[in-house]
C-alpha cells in the first residue's frame, strides 16, 4: 500500500496521541530545553595591547643592497688637545681626529598565520576570518619587532656566568641540617629572560619548526652556566643559602639551579644577581641538561638598543650586589634627585657634551623613582596647603598619588634640561635606559640619531594553497642603526627597593 506524505504524517500523530507521555516531558519547555537564542556579538573583540613606543618614534629609512649597512663616524677633533698658541709666522701642529667605522647586519623578521576553509565557513556572518588572520598577523609582527628593537642580541655574547659566592644562615628557610647545597647560575639576555620560567626552564639552543617544513636553530638567550659552588647548611631545619654572582654586562636576569651536586634543579629566576634559597627547587630542568656553551646570542635578529648601548660605548652601570636577595636600589639625593641618574647624566655631559631626552623604565622603577624623589631620602620635597576652614569638601580633599614625569638633568647647558621619564611596556624590571631622540650636535650630517633602515618594509605574502587552508606571512628586512650610542645609557641590577 502506498501512503502519501500527508497520510504518513497523520498516522504518526495518531501514534503519538495513543502512546502515554513520559513523565520527564510533562514539565513543558524550560531554559534547560535549549530553545533559546545564542547571544554572540558579531566580530571578535581584539583585546590585546599594541604598545610599541620605540617602533613608533624611531624613523624608518630605506636602505640599499648588501647584507649590512655601514657608516663612518668622527668621534672627536683635536683629541690630543693641541695648544691654540702659534708663534709668529709659523703654523700649528696637525690635529688628531678620532674616527670609528660601524656596521649593522640586516635581519629578516616576521611571523606566519593560517585559517582553514572550515573556519572561514563557520565564521560566516560573524567575522571575516581571512581579514582577521592577516590583521592579527601584522599586529603580532609589530609587537614582536618592538621587543627586537629594545633587546635584540645578535652580537653581545654573555660568556661564562661567574661562579656563585655562597653563605648560609640558620633561620628563614626550610633547608635541612648539615645539608650540602650545590648552586649553579646562568645569566640571561633580554630574550632569555622573556622566554624563561621556572616551570618551562631556561632556553639554551632553540630548534624551531617552520611553516615551510624547514628548521632554524639559534641561541635562546642563556649564557654558559657557571661552575658549581657548594656550601653546607648549619644545624637545624630552618636554614637558608644566599648566592650571588658578579653582574654580567648584557644580562637582565639570572637563573638559579640548586640541590645535590650533579642534580642541581632550576628553582628561581631573578632580575638581580643574587638569590636567597629557602627550600628545595620546584622546577624540573636540571643544570646538567644545559649545554656547556654560550647560547646568549640570537643570530637571526639584529642588535637592539640595549645591546648596542652596552657593546657600543654607551654609559653602562650595574648596581652593586648589596645584600643577597635584596640587592641595591636607586639612591635618593636629598638635593632632589637620584644619585645614579645624576652620575649617568653627568658622565654623558662630561664626555660628549650632550644630554639624553628620555629615561625609559619598567613600572617597578618609575614607582621607586617617584617614591624616592618625593620623599627625598626621608625629607619630603613637596608641601600641600589646604584651607580646612571654608567648610566645603573640595577645600580639604587632595588627589592621592603622584608620578615623576620629567627629571632635571643638572649637567646640561642653560641651567639644565628636562628629561622625560616614561614606562616602556617591555623593559625588564631592574633596568633603566637613557635615550637620545633629538640630534646631539648641529651640522653633524646625522638626520636621525637612530633609525630603522629597511631593505624591505612590512609586506604580506599569501602563500599558494597546499592544504584546505589559507596561509599568510608578514615579514620585514631591517636593522637598527644607532649612530650615537654614546648619547645613551643603561643601568641594570636595580633592586625593587
Amino acid at each position: 500500500m502506498i501512503i502519501n506524505p500527508t497520510e504518513q504524517t497523520m498516522l504518526a500523530i495518531r501514534s503519538c496521541l495513543s502512546s502515554p507521555i513520559a513523565k520527564a516531558d510533562t514539565a513543558g519547555l524550560q531554559q534547560a530545553s535549549g530553545l533559546q537564542n545564542y547571544d554572540l556579538q558579531p566580530a571578535a573583540k581584539l583585546l590585546y595591547p599594541i604598545l610599541t613606543p620605540l617602533r613608533n618614534t624611531t624613523a624608518r629609512v630605506k636602505g640599499n643592497g648588501g647584507d649590512s649597512t655601514h657608516w663612518k663616524a668622527i668621534l672627536g677633533v683635536n683629541v690630543t688637545n693641541i695648544s691654540m698658541g702659534v708663534a709668529e709666522g709659523r703654523r700649528n701642529a696637525v690635529m688628531v681626529t678620532r674616527t670609528q667605522p660601524y656596521n649593522a647586519s640586516y635581519a629578516t623578521i616576521g611571523l606566519e598565520n593560517s585559517v582553514t576553509d572550515e573556519a572561514i565557513d563557520s565564521g560566516e556572518g560573524f567575522d571575516d576570518l581571512r581579514a582577521l588572520a592577516a590583521k592579527n598577523l601584522l599586529e603580532a609582527t609589530i609587537i614582536g619587532e618592538e621587543g627586537v628593537l629594545l633587546g635584540g642580541n645578535y652580537s653581545l655574547a654573555l660568556g661564562t656566568t661567574p661562579t656563585p659566592t655562597l653563605s648560609t644562615a640558620t633561620t628563614g628557610g626550610s633547608l635541612g641540617n648539615a645539608q650540602a647545597i650545590s648552586v649553579i647560575a646562568v645569566a640571561l639576555s633580554y630574550e632569555g629572560f622573556q622566554n624563561a620560567s621556572v616551570a618551562a626552564g631556561v632556553p639554551a639552543v632553540v630548534t624551531r619548526n617552520n611553516a615551510d617544513g624547514t628548521q632554524d636553530t639559534y641561541g635562546g638567550g642563556s649564557a654558559r652556566k657557571s661552575a658549581a659552588a657548594t656550601v653546607t647548611t648549619g644545624a637545624g631545619t630552618t636554614n637558608t643559602v644566599s648566592a650571588s654572582v658578579a653582574p654580567v654586562p648584557g644580562a637582565f636576569a639570572y637563573a638559579w639551579f640548586w640541590g645535590a651536586a650533579g642534580s642541581e634543579t632550576l628553582g628561581d629566576i631573578t632580575t638581580l644577581n643574587s638569590v636567597v634559597i629557602k627550600a628545595a627547587a620546584t622546577g624540573t630542568q636540571l643544570a646538567s641538561a644545559l649545554p656547556a656553551s654560550d647560547n646568549s646570542k640570537n643570530e637571526l635578529v639584529f642588535d637592539g638598543f640595549l645591546s648596542q648601548i652596552i657593546a657600543g660605548g654607551g654609559y653602562f652601570h650595574a648596581m652593586p650586589t648589596g645584600t643577597p636577595g635584596t640587592g641595591t636600589g636607586l639612591t635618593p639625593d636629598p638635593a632632589a634627585g637620584i644619585v645614579e641618574f645624576d652620575d649617568a647624566l653627568r658622565y654623558i655631559w662630561d664626555h660628549y657634551r650632550t644630554s639624553p631626552d628620555e629615561i625609559l623604565c619598567n613600572a617597578q622603577e618609575i614607582i621607586n623613582v617617584t617614591r624616592k624623589i618625593i620623599a627625598g631620602g626621608g625629607a619630603p620635597l613637596f608641601r600641600f596647603n589646604v584651607d580646612a576652614q571654608k567648610g566645603q569638601v573640595a577645600d580639604v580633599t587632595l588627589t592621592a598619588g603622584a608620578i615623576v614625569g620629567q627629571y632635571l638633568n643638572k649637567s646640561a647647558m642653560n641651567g639644565g634640561q628636562l628629561v622625560n621619564v616614561k614606562i616602556h611596556p617591555n623593559m625588564p624590571p631592574g633596568t633603566v635606559m637613557f635615550r637620545k631622540v633629538t640630534i646631539p650636535y648641529p651640522l653633524s650630517n646625522v638626520t636621525n640619531v637612530a633609525e630603522v633602515r629597511y631593505q624591505r618594509d612590512y609586506y604580506q605574502t599569501e602563500w599558494p594553497r597546499r592544504t584546505r587552508a589559507y596561509e599568510y606571512g608578514v615579514y620585514a628586512r631591517e636593522v637598527l642603526a644607532l649612530y650615537a650610542p654614546f648619547c645613551f645609557g643603561v643601568i641594570t641590577n636595580i633592586a625593587n627597593a
